[in-house]
């Protein structure tokens, strides 16, 4: 998602503008947005106007209305629905929090240069505003976590113990949370803005360790070995350190970490000709083959930097579930964004609706990482971060969890209709295609907060693998958004479709499924059709008959549901 605080600011005449960078790589398709609703991409709104509270509360909403636009991800862009002219609720909860907040870190920022008592006395009332608004939508996309009191939380304890000791401020304790495992929970009510977790730059696992120990000569002439490589043989290698810094951190670590990479027989049995059992096999198929191009040479030629016995392909796969379920992006003050491990901030879990959403970047100031509240967490409460826009095959893959509630990208790629022909006199360059994977070097948490680039070209680096299944996994963006193949859905190569729930249409013509698949498919059978008319119903049956046989394939492949017990 695209947080675009940089592109507003306040005018000498008390009024925010905001505008839709030419950066953002759905530029048009936002525009186009824009337009339809009758803004502009860059838009001045009055503030003034909240001396007024009914006209403060309009003015609001404007923005607010703009904001969404700006903040839409590709997965709800590409999933609106027909009525776009018209006004909107809010498009996900998601980017209702981050569009709410996005204008509020602007109005505190104006506040704190602000001199002038009746410009203050406005942005405050704005201020008070915004934060109310979003207490509203936390309290409808609340989901309560079971924290089990009795459990034990020793080895946790010694670790956050660790980290005060060594300049970590914290408002969370560590709690053992039902279903999720380890946890971290509020001491007291945090409001929005509230940093939860400030964790020193010197604690931060990153590729300067491995640069100040004995094996960095060795593998930095490993032609095309990526740093995260480097961190990861460093990892396994460091676990048994016994003199290590960061030996509270490696012995809190679990032995197991259960991702789907890990999975024994009897649970790859259960998923049995499914997409997800597909994934599994293909990512650690990758990732052997990783480790004997690599491991063996090292060990052989370096035995004592290399040990065998820490090289194993047991230990290396463990490595590998270390950095993909609990390493983070984060950029430095010197301007490189570097793949890291995060000792404690490790304890949040991940929610399709977290409090903390932007993370990532530390604080040229302080010189820490802070993790600060985008929406309320009450006392008590599990204090939940967002991984990413990952769908659920994804995150049991190489997390280890299904997230709780329906996750919006859970999204297929319908494979099966690059079958579709177009007819002659039409031209669409609209055709289906599976897109390949954006080559992770580490598969980590994803803020929105830094730019980066998750870009791997070398055969080295211990990438994510590439999928071939029909599911799609959108990553999310830091401040400025990946810089992709192509700035506009109109030039779309790839269809999607999800769970029909989502959909607020379910009546004729719409069907719950998205209209850009179905307008494609209408205009593969007619190319032109322009109109959903009574002149259209033929066609229409053929786009539904489509629709069926490919789910229905789909299912037959599945099988039949099975129940244990």
């Amino acid at each position: 998602p695209l947080i675009s605080c940089t592109a507003m600011e306040l005018d000498e005449d008390c009024s925010i503008i905001l505008e839709l960078p030419d950066s953002d790589p759905l530029y048009n398709d936002k525009k186009n947005l824009l337009q339809m609703k009758g803004f502009k991409t860059r838009v001045p709104v009055h503030l003034k106007s909240f001396e007024h509270p009914d006209i403060g509360r309009t003015s609001l909403q404007e923005m607010l209305q703009i904001s969404r636009i700006i903040n839409l991800d590709e997965v709800e862009l590409y999933f609106l629905e027909d009525d776009v002219s018209s006004p909107v609720e809010f498009y996900s909860p998601r980017n209702e929090i981050v569009s709410l907040n996005s204008i509020l870190k602007l109005v505190e920022n104006s506040l704190s240069s602000c001199t002038q008592e009746l410009r203050k006395c406005v942005l405050h009332k704005c201020k008070v505003a915004i934060v109310n608004m979003i207490g509203d939508v936390s309290d409808k996309i609340c989901m309560k976590s079971v924290v089990v009191e009795d459990h034990s939380c020793v080895k946790e304890n010694c670790l956050l113990q660790w980290g005060k000791d060594n300049g970590v401020k914290t408002r969370l304790q560590i709690a053992y949370v039902k279903g999720a495992g380890r946890g971290a929970t509020a001491r007291e009510d945090l409001k929005v803005g509230d940093t939860a977790l400030e964790i020193p730059a010197s604690l931060i696992i990153s590729e300067g360790l491995v640069q100040n120990s004995d094996m960095y000569h060795i593998l930095e002439k490993v032609d095309g070995m990526a740093s995260e490589t480097m961190l990861l043989l460093w990892s396994m290698k460091e676990k048994y350190n016994q003199s290590s810094k960061f030996k509270f951190y490696f012995d809190m670590l679990p032995e197991e970490f259960h991702t789907g990479l890990s999975f024994g027989v009897q649970a790859l049995m259960v998923l049995d000709e499914t997409v997800l059992l597909d994934e599994i096999v293909q990512a650690k198929e990758h990732l052997q083959s990783q480790y004997d191009e690599l491991i063996p040479s090292l060990c052989k030629k370096h035995p004592d930097i290399f040990p065998p016995h820490l090289y194993t392909w047991e230990k290396f796969l463990w490595a590998c579930e270390l950095w993909y379920s609990n390493s983070m992006q984060i950029m430095f003050p010197d301007g490189k964004l570097r793949t890291c491990l995060i000792p404690i901030a490790g304890f949040l879990n991940h929610s399709l609706y977290p409090h903390i959403i932007n993370y990532g970047r530390v604080d040229s100031t302080t010189n820490t990482l802070k993790f600060c509240l985008s929406r309320p967490c009450s006392a008590g409460e599990e204090c939940l971060l967002s991984y990413g826009n990952f769908s659920s095959s994804h995150l049991v893959t190489f997390y280890g969890f299904l997230p709780k509630g329906d996750n919006p990208y859970d999204v297929i790629i319908p494979v099966g209709i690059e079958d579709i022909t177009l007819e002659d006199d039409y031209e669409d360059d609209s055709s289906v295609e599976n897109p390949s994977s954006d080559g992770f070097s580490m598969d980590n948490h994803v803020s929105n907060d830094s730019s980066m680039d998750n870009h791997v070209s070398n055969d080295s680096s211990m990438d994510k693998p590439e999928s071939n299944d029909s599911s799609m996994d959108i990553p999310s963006s830091f401040d400025d958004a990946i810089k992709g193949e192509g700035d506009s859905l109109s030039n779309l190569t790839t269809h999607m479709v999800r769970g029909t729930w989502f959909s607020k249409y379910h009546d004729i013509f719409h069907y719950g499924l998205p209209s850009r698949f179905l307008d494609y498919l209408r205009r593969a059978r007619n190319p032109k059709l322009h109109t959903k008319t009574h002149e259209s119903l033929e066609t229409e049956v053929e786009v539904l008959q489509k629709v069926h046989d490919y789910f229905d394939d789909m299912m037959e492949r599945l099988g039949d549901p099975y129940f244990d017990g």
